[in-house]
């Protein structure tokens, strides 16, 4: 039986192509002491669109709030504000980036360290909370859902996608990696 959950997992492999190409800018920075703020505008479209709104729309909107109508076991209940806290954290992140950014382009080239410091964050960020709910969340917390529960939740994520399409977001990944 396919879950809901498996959904959200096959996003997290493009969310995590796009860490992967953070990294690899990272990287860049560090040899030529530049950034290209270009790469940063598209990563903070990702991040904000892709991830944010469609991945964690799905999840915040439609997992969590099932689940918090759910009698759930105080671990599990713990990771799941974690994670939703984790998201909060991701959301400023992004922001302060793209303000780093601003700030680079209008000539405060001293902001280089705080994007680098900044791209890091999302890096190890997302790397550790795509590895908490793939291993650790997703599949144990469908043990709070029965057979019916967890195909309407299936058909509430195929909806939620019918007004967002992830083909755009995996150009801009393969972009990212121009």
């Amino acid at each position: 039986m396919v879950l809901p959950v498996d959904l959200l997992v096959i996003e997290h492999k493009l969310i995590l192509q796009a860490v992967e190409q953070i990294q690899r800018e990272i990287e860049q920075i560090q040899t030529n002491g530049k950034v290209n703020p270009d790469f940063i505008v598209r990563a903070v479209d990702f991040f904000r669109s892709y991830a944010d709104r469609f991945h964690h729309g799905k999840e915040e909107g439609i997992l969590f709030k099932e689940l918090s109508q759910k009698q759930m076991n105080a671990s599990d209940k713990k990771v799941m504000l974690d994670l939703t806290l984790e998201h909060a954290s991701a959301r400023r992140t992004v922001t302060e980036l793209e303000k780093a950014n601003e700030n680079y382009v209008s000539g405060q080239k001293q902001t280089l360290n705080n994007i680098l410091h900044l791209l890091a964050d999302i890096v190890k960020l997302y790397r550790t909370h795509i590895e908490k709910e793939d291993n650790h969340f997703f599949y144990p917390c469908m043990k709070y859902f029965s057979a019916q529960e967890t195909k309407e939740m299936q058909t509430k994520f195929l909806n939620f996608n019918q007004n967002f399409t992830d083909e755009t977001y995996k150009k801009v990944v393969e972009n990212l990696k121009a």
